[in-house]
């Protein structure tokens, strides 16, 4: 699970993280524990770099995490080193019962998601990790999670299908038992796609979400898909945060 490409920082400990952001109490915005209250905690750095080619029609929601053209890694508005059990304190210290470990793609820092997913179940808390089923999870992060909330990326995102589609993760994460996996579209056409990832991996229970940082294009994506992600055997996701608040950051 090594080093992120074109990334200047090197990992983090074992017993600490790099972190994007955390923020909460909110609401988990996406799929099937859409509405429930949660804590978010969003880790640093990915290994796609969705919608920066100049074919992708798809756009990231979180450059921050992964883009140094863009954004400054040691701007600690960017980036910041905390450790797990500084982390662990502040999750426990809400009442959300919820916590969602995002990214970027967390799993690239296993070691330190490992620690804390356990301490957090071990304290109660419902733990949820969202990833990009390119990396296979180990048989401790497995036992500590709720769900992993699992998106992989379609040829829109940009990225090759070889940096996208990773076969012994998806299949690992889709026989784990904890996967839901969510599909994030433009348009109707990627559906067929998106079927085809189901068949080949044999995943369970598919969600799809409409790409938009609107309440009016996510609204407008929702009624474009949802008669035919209804006829497939689909669920259908909305972005709740973005209904609300826009695309306002920490939400």
């Amino acid at each position: 699970m090594g080093r992120v490409r074109g990334d200047p920082v090197t990992t983090a400990r074992e017993d600490e993280l790099i972190v994007a952001e955390t923020f909460g109490p909110t609401f988990q915005g996406e799929g099937p524990s859409a509405g429930q209250q949660a804590v978010f905690i969003r880790l640093s750095r990915c290994n796609l770099s969705c919608g920066t080619h100049t074919s992708a029609s798809w756009a990231c929601d979180t450059p921050y995490t992964w883009d140094w053209k863009r954004f400054d890694p040691k701007d600690p508005e960017v980036a910041r080193r905390e450790s797990v059990g500084a982390l662990l304190a502040w999750a426990l210290s809400l009442p959300p019962r919820l916590v969602v470990l995002t990214g970027g793609e967390p799993m690239l820092q296993w070691r330190g998601l490992e620690r804390l997913a356990v301490g957090l179940r071990a304290a109660g808390r419902e733990v949820e990790v969202e990833t990009n089923g390119t990396l296979v999870p180990r048989p401790t992060l497995v036992e500590a999670v709720t769900a992993f909330n699992v998106s992989p990326k379609l040829a829109a995102a940009g990225d090759s299908e070889r940096r996208r589609i990773v076969p012994d993760a998806l299949a690992s994460l889709a026989r784990c038992g904890k996967a839901r996996f969510k599909f994030v579209v433009n348009h109707l056409g990627e559906l067929d796609e998106i079927a085809a990832l189901a068949r080949r991996f044999a995943l369970r229970e598919v969600w799809v979400m409409p790409e938009g940082t609107t309440a009016g294009a996510v609204l407008d994506g929702l009624r474009a898909v949802a008669e035919e992600t209804l006829a497939r055997g689909w669920h259908l996701s909305t972005r709740q945060h973005v209904l609300i608040w826009g695309d306002e950051r920490g939400r």
